[in-house]
């Protein structure tokens, strides 16, 4: 099993905590399962595709009694302990507006009424861009009670930009959802799932509520507001098997993650973090990097968990997902995506 998790989720792409226990249905919980789509039936870019008999297994899926598809705000609220909700709930995000996602997928979801977030970035939509939607449609598609989510004017690397550029990406893309659908948007998606403290610390000024990244893990407070992972669904990592464990996965709450800056100038880096008493920290926990790399887990007293790797990562992107087994046949996720300078 471990080795199946391994192969599914290393590639993609978690301090409060409601109880469990071992019933079938757990109401009243702060967490919550959010997936990731960007395009839908467009087998020419198949690292950001999802096939349409994959997606309507998944919806297929979504539609069973057992699973609670909600909107990102209720998530939200759960997560920030104001109103719970049930386990094994469902956020459904969609990245970058292609026109795939008007055209396919959204009449899915709005046969189903099943909530869902598009994320925007505003120039390809000024710019009218082919293969991607139109101010028009984004509309229509608020109208329906999409909530319509932000990711910056020109979708940059923004770890890598200044921090003027950072705020005019936010500031001159929050004036034009002004202009375009009456309101800036109050939920934000990094490109690429990229940002350091900077990006944070600009985000959280700009009004945004919430921010997502592309690691992979369950949505709660372990990582902060601004940190939230989610799971993403390509043509490659979209079969049953990774979209069941994604779906019933549960939380790892953790506290003094280190380290905090995801991008990196050590290189590999010193992980380690603090599980939370409250999920029995004495159940063996293993991790998985990427590159090939092999991890070295050392467990400080009862709850103090350090990762060391075998060698740096490559060039761009590394990440670390951790496991433990929790209840039900279910698994704990923790993923943490590092950027090397």
């Amino acid at each position: 099993m471990y080795l199946i998790i391994a192969l599914l989720f290393l590639i993609f792409p978690t301090m409060s905590y409601s109880q469990e226990n071992g019933t079938k249905e757990i109401n009243s919980v702060n967490y919550a399962s959010v997936i990731m789509y960007h395009r839908f039936g467009d087998s020419r870019y198949p690292s950001t595709n999802i096939k349409k008999e994959q997606f309507q297994k998944h919806i297929s899926e979504l539609l069973k009694p057992k699973y609670n598809v909600i909107d990102i705000d209720q998530a939200l609220q759960a997560i920030n302990n104001i109103k719970l909700i049930k386990d094994k709930s469902i956020v459904i995000t969609v990245d970058d507006a292609y026109s795939s996602v008007y055209n396919y997928a959204w009449p899915i979801f709005k046969k189903y009424n099943l909530p869902f977030t598009l994320f925007v970035s505003t120039d390809v939509i000024d710019n009218k861009t082919p293969g991607y939607m139109s101010w028009e449609e984004i509309r229509i598609l608020r109208d329906h009670g999409v909530t319509i989510g932000s990711q910056t004017k020109s979708h940059p690397h923004m770890y890598k930009i200044s921090k003027q550029k950072i705020i005019d990406e936010l500031t001159i893309s929050n004036k034009r959802f002004i202009d375009e659908i009456g309101s800036t948007p109050r939920i934000f998606a990094y490109p690429y799932g990229e940002y350091n403290l900077e990006v944070i610390d600009q985000v959280k000024l700009n009004g945004f509520i919430a921010a997502f990244g592309q690691h992979s893990g369950v949505a709660h407070k372990s990582l902060g507001l601004y940190e939230l992972p989610r799971f993403a669904m390509n043509e490659k990592y979209g079969g049953m098997e990774r979209f069941l464990l994604a779906v019933n996965a549960l939380p790892m709450p953790i506290s003094d993650l280190s380290p905090k800056e995801p991008v990196i100038s050590k290189n590999p880096p010193s992980y380690g973090f603090t599980l939370s008493d409250f999920i029995e920290p004495k159940n063996a926990i293993r991790c998985f990097a990427n590159n090939g790399l092999k991890t070295k887990i050392k467990r400080l007293g009862k709850n103090r968990i350090e990762v060391r790797l075998s060698g740096p990562f490559l060039k761009g992107r590394g990440r670390i997902n951790c496991t433990m087994a929790g209840k039900n046949n279910r698994w704990r996720w923790l993923g943490r995506q590092f950027i090397i300078k």
